[in-house]
Parts: structure tokens; C-alpha cells; sequence
């Protein structure tokens, strides 16, 4: 091949590179054909659109035409977005780790032609710096190995194809126990930043993952250690520079310790872990400032985040915004002094006292707004002259260049920010947030659904109009949690049996039949070395521990044993027998406190759909955890399992039951006792 492929990709990061003078191929059987056909060893490069070292390592090799042909000459080239195919980017990642590097994009490895790996790293500098030696360097070396020294090549790919069979079969047989959930969250609870939240040191990065379990914590037990670590991490998050305060939303993660200066991508998936997590310690705190930060966030999400390319008036959620604009990264987001002055006139001095912004700036000369000086809010007269300030500030910066947004629409991302603006809207009383998340719920079905196939399939990615790409558990996990969160919000038992299906789908193409466990690829999607099987969490939950909260769910909807059997033998697969692994399956214990410690509420109809509406409400407004919620029109309608099967309608009225484990309560007839009664769960 003698030119780049990448014009005929739909992925964003795929078309940054379509100008580089590297022969890009996309991932797939004609490369690995081309491969073969010239001898050539692979060089797969891996990243997504919104990665600053990403942009780095193009800008300094692949745009340069004398390593693009060094690259042409020596290898078969292949550019991966990782976001559109994250089951093979979980294969090289695990192999990177594997030879001792820390992983991470953009991820850099050599193969053979048949996909294996040899060597690889992440970024390297085009000329030796930072301890790394120069990428052509690499290259040559690289290339010679592969055809002078076929021994050590073919030694490292067999120790690699050992060790990626790790990532199929992890080492289980442990179990999940009240004990072990009591002491991680102990020990977590040791490892946080005592004066700024977070985990001690920097990188922080939000984990909502780590957070929402610590919080779980506090509701089982009642202990405030555990309740301050959540809320100084909030508070300290929502205040701090990781926050885009002018138009809503949260940076990936801060480069430092103390939340001020963030890697500025803004990625779909944070959002929505972060809205989710605020709204449910909302529910106890009440905290004006987390609601303040979910509802911009939300406009954020509803204004700048929405695919306005669909089809049929349905739109779904884009993926992320870049951290650079023209060459730099954050500089649509940062001002000066003599900018907020001209900008703010009289208002300045206010502004500036309060949101950091001094001679000589917080980051590289410029300022990053930030709040971090004093965590609470101002009385609403100040809040709305500092409202009206910073509307004047966006209305400057949106003139500015933005940021590139990638514009895939990623299943799994998709399914998160559903169930986060379910939850929402009932927390704020908010129907058109449930509205939207309906609009994305029903555009995923439709346009990223492998239409032609009688189970409906999900596939993972939607650009420029094309539906691409085999789906992974954590597409229909995540989908799946949407599905019985809205069945939840509205009642309806159609989102009930959309659930079944997915899981349906994933018991018959992903699960381990021999070990247990759900494989990340299905086992009709070939073009991978290695089927991933984790329960890690990472920047977004696992797909495996998604599935422990679906099942148990199920289970406690339908009655049907089969889906607690399948809960069970998870955990038993996933679970490590070393009990210190658990740091590192948050998600999975999350479930575990779900499946074991479920609050279950019955909303018998009963011709009162009005009362009915009321009574959902107050149910997804109280302070309960744990809740699993059925509206039914009769108590027949119940599994014969569950515990308030055959309990009827007090007098024909709409009538509630709280049942915990095997017990329920009284029969409930207004909103206001149904809401007392959960309150004494909590």
C-alpha cells in the first residue's frame, strides 16, 4: 500500500491522522494480510481524539515525512481508536504491562503479522528525551529485531501469549463477605488525601467507582470517617480547577494534588459517573453546591454534548472534547488578569477574589478559574453578580477556537449517562432530563443495533451516520442498568424485558461456560488475539461488575432463580482468593451490598395511576439505598418467590409494601408513609 487509508474511517481520531504522510491502515484483515504478504513486522499505535500526547507524539513523528518513511519502509502501520475498540485495546494494554510498562495512550506496539506482540511502549519523543530513547531509533531497532534475531522475537511473543491468557482466566474462587466489604472500606478510607479528598498524591483522579463505595459504607454503617472522605473529595472536586466553571462539566482527572490544574478532555463517561454519585449523597447532604454543580453539568451535557447528527429527531451522547485547541493544550480555558478585568469592568475585583485570578496567573502564567479557596457558596445576591460574570466571560470564550469534539456515539458511555440522568431528574424533580435520557435510550436501540439479527444485537460505536463495530459486555451491561433504571423511573415492563434480552444475548456469546464470568468480546468476534475477562475498575466500572448490580436487580424483579445463580457463580469467578485484590473490585462489592441488602417496593396500581405516580416518586426520592422498585397492578403479578406476593390493595386503593430480605411492612397507602417507611431503611 502506498498511502493512507484513514479517509475511509468514521472515528474522529482515526480522521485527525488521515494527512499524515504514514501509511495508516485501520485495524483489520487487510493489513494483517499486508503484513504477511511483505514480512513485515506491525506497528500498531493506539489513542483517541482527545488525548493530548496523543496530539504530541503525531505532531512530532507522524507528521514528520522522514520517520513516515521510515515507518512506510519498516513496518505495516495500523492506527486503533481506542474508544471504538476497547477489547483490543485492553489486549495490548495487559501486554504492555506484561514487558513493565504502566500502560496508557498513546499506547505504542509492535507485532508480528499474525497480531501478536513483541515490544511496545507508549509515547516516545521523536528525538531522545525525558529517559526515552528517539522513536526512529526505536524503529530501527525494532525492525532489525524482527528479521535478525527471530529467536529473542519469537521468546518474547511466547512469554506474551502466556501471560495474555491471564487476562481470559483470572484467578477466582474467592468470596465476597460482610467482612471484606467492612474492611476495604476501612483500609480505602486510610488513603485519602485528608485535605483536599482524593487519594493521597497526584495525579487525583475523581473514581467515582472508589467513591460510591466508600459512601455505600457510610450507609451501612453510619460512620463519619467514611461520609467526610466522599464529601471533602465532592466539595473539593466541584470547587476546584478540574471543573469547567463557566459551561459545566468535569476534566478527567487533575495533574496535580490539589485539584486546580486538570488534563482539560472532557470525556462523556466522567459526566456521568460524577452526576450519578453527587445525586445519590445528595439525597442525605441536601447540598445545594452538588446540585448547583449536577444541574450546570447537565446544561452542559443537553447544550454541547448531544449528537445533533441523527436521524428521525433521536439523538444520543458524543463522546468528549479535546484537551488542546490551536496546538495547546487548555487554552480555550484559561484567561488572564488583564482579560477578566477589560471583560468584567467593576465586577472584576469580585470575581478575581473569588475564583483565583491574580498578576501572574495559577498555571503557566495563565489562570485556571477555581474555587478552591473557600468551598462553600455565597449568599444568593453574590452567586447571581458571579453568575452574571461568568456568562459574560463564556460568551467571550465560546468565540474563542474549540476544542475538537469527537462526535462517536459509544454504547456503553451512552448507557452510563442514561442512568445518571434518570436518577437525576426524579432527585430535582427534572422530567425533561428523563426525557432526553429516553430519546438516547431509544436512538441506541434503533441506530446502533444490529437491526437484521432477531436478538436485536448491540453493536458499540455510531459516526457520521454508520453503526460500527462488535459490542462488549460493557455495551449491554451498562445498557441493560439503563434499561431497569428507567423501567424503575416510569413503571413500564417493556425497558424490563429489553434488559432480559441483553442479558439473554450476553449468557449466550459471553459468558465462560467452563469458568464463569463474562468475556469482554463476544465469541463471534474473531479479530482478537485474547478475550479479556476482568472485574478491575478502571476509569470506567467493568463490565463483569455492572452485571453483579443487573442480576441482582433481575433477580428481585422477576423471582427467577436462574438470574441470582448467575450472580452467585460471578462472584465466585470473579472474586480473587487473596482478599487484598478486592482494592480493585469496588464495583463488584458494590453489587454484592445490592444483592445482599436490597430495600424492595411494591406499588400496587390498583386503578390510581395518579397515586401510583406519587408514590414512585417519593420512593425515588427517599434516602433508602439498595432500592429495587415494581409497579404492578396486582399483587399476583409478583414471582411466587418474592416476599410480598399475594399481599392485595388496602380497600381497591393504590397500596405500597417495603420488604427487606423476607419481611415487608405494613400495607402503605399514601406517599408521605411509604417515604417514613424507607426513611427507616436507610
Amino acid at each position: 500500500m502506498t498511502h493512507n487509508r484513514l479517509t475511509e474511517e468514521t472515528s474522529p481520531y482515526l480522521l485527525q491522522h488521515r494527512d499524515n504522510p504514514v501509511h495508516w491502515y485501520a485495524w483489520g484483515a487487510e493489513a494483517t494480510e499486508a503484513a504477511k504478504a511483505a514480512n513485515k513486522p506491525i506497528l500498531l499505535s493506539i489513542g483517541y481524539a482527545a488525548c493530548h500526547w496523543c496530539h504530541v507524539m503525531a505532531h512530532e513523528s507522524f507528521e514528520d515525512p522522514e520517520i513516515a518513511a521510515q515507518m512506510n519502509e519498516q513496518f505495516i502501520n495500523i492506527k486503533v481508536d481506542r474508544e471504538e475498540r476497547p477489547d483490543i485495546d485492553h489486549v495490548y494494554q495487559s501486554a504492555a504491562q506484561m514487558m513493565g510498562e504502566q500502560g496508557g495512550w498513546p499506547l505504542t506496539m509492535f507485532l508480528t503479522p499474525d497480531g501478536e506482540p513483541f515490544w511496545g511502549g507508549t509515547y516516545f519523543p521523536s528525538t531522545p528525551k525525558y529517559g526515552r530513547p528517539g522513536f526512529p531509533q526505536i524503529l530501527d531497532q525494532l525492525s532489525r529485531s524482527f528479521h535478525e534475531d527471530s529467536g529473542r522475537v519469537a521468546q518474547n511473543v511466547a512469554s506474551l501469549r502466556e501471560g495474555l491468557k491471564s487476562i481470559s482466566d483470572p484467578n477466582g474462587g474467592g468470596t465476597l463477605s460482610d467482612e471484606m466489604f467492612d474492611q476495604t472500606a476501612i483500609a480505602l478510607q486510610r488513603m485519602i488525601d485528608p485535605y483536599t479528598g482524593g487519594t493521597q498524591g497526584a495525579p487525583k483522579f475523581p473514581q467515582p467507582a472508589l467513591f460510591g463505595f466508600l459512601w455505600r459504607a457510610y450507609k451501612r454503617s453510619g460512620s463519619p470517617e467514611f461520609r467526610d472522605a466522599v464529601t471533602l473529595t465532592l466539595d473539593h472536586i466541584c470547587q476546584g480547577g478540574i471543573y469547567d466553571h463557566l459551561a459545566g462539566g468535569f476534566s478527567r482527572y487533575s495533574t496535580d494534588e490539589v485539584w486546580l490544574a486538570p488534563h482539560f478532555e472532557k470525556m462523556l463517561y466522567d459526566n456521568a459517573l460524577l452526576i450519578e454519585l453527587m445525586a445519590e449523597v445528595h439525597k442525605d447532604t441536601g447540598s445545594t453546591l452538588y446540585e448547583t454543580r449536577i444541574r450546570e453539568t447537565i446544561a452542559w451535557i443537553l447544550r454541547d454534548m448531544l449528537n445533533g447528527e441523527a436521524q428521525g429527531g433521536a439523538q444520543a451522547f458524543a463522546s468528549a472534547y479535546d484537551a488542546d485547541s490551536e496546538g495547546e493544550e487548555g487554552k480555550y480555558y484559561v484567561w488572564s488578569e488583564t482579560e477578566v478585568n477589560d471583560l468584567l469592568g467593576p465586577a472584576a475585583e469580585k470575581f478575581k477574589a473569588v475564583y483565583d485570578v491574580g498578576p501572574y496567573g495559577n498555571w503557566e502564567g495563565k489562570t485556571i478559574l477555581n474555587r478552591s479557596s473557600d468551598l462553600s457558596l455565597l449568599d444568593e445576591a453574590e452567586e447571581t453578580i458571579l453568575r452574571n460574570a461568568r456568562l459574560n466571560l463564556l460568551s467571550v470564550r465560546e468565540k474563542r477556537i474549540w476544542p475538537q469534539r469527537d462526535d462517536k456515539v459509544l454504547t456503553d458511555w451512552n448507557g452510563m449517562m442514561i442512568s445518571a440522568l434518570v436518577q437525576a431528574s426524579h432527585r430535582f424533580d427534572e422530567p425533561e432530563w428523563l426525557t432526553v435520557a429516553l430519546t438516547a435510550y431509544e436512538f441506541i436501540r434503533a441506530q446502533v443495533s444490529q437491526n437484521d439479527d432477531p436478538n436485536n444485537r448491540l453493536l458499540h460505536s455510531w459516526c457520521a451516520g454508520a453503526a460500527r463495530h462488535p459490542a462488549t459486555l460493557d455495551d449491554y451491561a451498562n445498557m441493560a442498568r439503563a434499561a431497569l433504571f428507567i423501567h424503575q423511573a416510569t413503571g413500564e415492563p417493556c425497558y424490563l424485558d429489553h434488559a432480559r434480552g441483553w442479558v439473554d444475548v450476553l449468557d449466550k456469546h459471553y459468558w465462560d461456560a467452563d469458568k464463569g464470568g463474562y468475556f469482554l468480546s463476544a465469541d463471534d468476534t474473531v479479530d482478537v488475539i485474547a478475550r479479556p475477562k476482568t472485574c478491575q475498575d478502571n476509569a470506567v466500572p467493568p463490565g463483569n461488575g455492572i452485571m453483579l448490580d443487573v442480576l441482582a436487580r433481575l433477580f428481585f424483579l422477576t423471582g427467577e432463580a436462574a438470574y441470582e445463580t448467575r450472580a452467585e457463580n460471578l462472584i465466585r469467578a470473579m472474586t480473587p482468593a487473596d482478599a487484598k485484590a478486592s482494592f480493585y473490585s469496588l464495583t463488584l462489592l458494590s453489587g454484592y451490598d445490592l444483592l445482599t441488602r436490597a430495600v424492595q417496593v411494591v406499588i400496587v396500581r390498583s386503578n390510581d395511576p395518579d397515586m401510583a405516580a406519587s408514590m414512585r416518586q417519593a420512593a425515588l426520592h427517599s434516602v433508602a439505598r439498595n432500592l429495587v422498585l415494581s409497579t404492578i397492578d396486582n399483587p399476583d403479578d409478583l414471582p411466587a418467590s418474592h416476599p410480598a406476593n399475594g399481599k392485595s390493595a388496602v380497600d381497591g386503593r393504590c397500596t405500597a409494601y417495603v420488604c427487606v430480605g423476607t419481611t415487608c411492612g405494613l400495607p402503605l397507602i399514601s406517599a408521605d408513609d411509604l417515604t417514613a417507611a424507607l426513611n427507616k431503611t436507610a
